[in-house]
Parts: structure tokens; C-alpha cells; sequence
């Protein structure tokens, strides 16, 4: 993942990385609505698109989940983002991803991809999810209860 922040972000100016996780403090906080308000609010306030990079055990990680549940959410104080998924490159092509991304992206929402090879080709993969906010929010699905803790990987 750091390797795409850097590339893509650092080098070529693709999209702001904002990523959940990179510190290792994200929300100091056992209560699930408290930590899902501060990830809107330090990571996904004012962001369009939500990239969640695949790996082996990214399916299990309760953050993620958290993460996708609150990208798709479309209130008053937080607008729904698109979605995407981007293998990372080491993982193979039978990793499972998050249930909730994967019913998302059954529902024709969200998108899956390999690792972009160009910067422009992550910008086409990036701009599609900002179109899909508004053509595509009626296909949303974000009624899964959220992870109360990671899974075994």
C-alpha cells in the first residue's frame, strides 16, 4: 500500500491519499458509533472516491468494513463516496474480499480491480467511482451489521 501512495499519489498527483490505518492510532475508542463519526471525520469527510487495497487478509480487517460502511453512507454531514477495490499485487486472484464491498460490487456499485500499471489508467478507475456516486446510489447495500471485532484470517 505504501508503495501505491507513493506512486500514485506522492509522484503522478493522481488523488490525496488519506488512508485509514497508516497511523497506527486510528480511533482510541471500544464504542463502535464514536469510532465510525472520527474515520468520517479525519479520513472520509471530504473525500469522493474510497479505494480499499486487497490483500490476503483484508477481508477480515473490522476497520475495513467500518471503512466501506461509512464511505456508503449519503446523509446530511457526510456524502456517499464511490467505491472501488484495487488487488495489490503480491495477493492472488482468489483473495476474498470484504462482504460488504462484495455486495456492492454483486449490486453493480462497486468496482474491482488488478494494480493500475499507469497513473492513467488509476485516474480512469478513480473517475468512473466518482460517476457511479450519483448514476449508481440507488444500487448501494450498506445493511450489514458492522464487524465487531477483526476475523481470523
Amino acid at each position: 500500500m505504501e508503495h501505491f501512495i507513493r506512486t500514485f499519489d506522492q509522484q503522478h498527483d493522481v488523488f490525496i491519499s488519506r488512508a485509514v490505518g497508516i497511523d497506527q492510532n486510528i480511533v482510541d475508542s471500544t464504542d463502535p458509533d464514536y469510532i465510525m463519526r472520527r474515520i468520517r471525520e479525519r479520513y472520509l469527510t471530504d473525500s469522493t472516491v474510497t479505494i480499499v487495497m486487497i490483500g490476503r487478509c483484508t477481508w477480515a480487517r473490522k476497520y475495513v468494513d467500518w471503512e466501506i460502511a461509512s464511505t456508503l453512507r449519503n446523509d446530511l454531514n457526510n456524502k456517499r463516496s464511490g467505491l472501488v477495490a484495487i488487488q495489490l499485487p503480491n495477493v492472488p486472484d482468489s483473495a476474498k474480499v470484504p462482504d460488504r464491498f462484495n455486495d456492492n460490487l454483486t449490486a453493480g456499485y462497486a468496482k474491482y480491480y488488478r494494480y493500475p500499471t499507469t497513473a492513467g489508467g488509476l485516474e480512469s478507475i478513480i473517475n468512473e467511482a466518482f460517476e457511479a456516486r450519483t448514476s449508481k446510489g440507488n444500487l448501494v447495500i450498506n445493511n450489514r451489521q458492522l464487524f465487531g471485532r477483526n476475523s481470523t484470517c
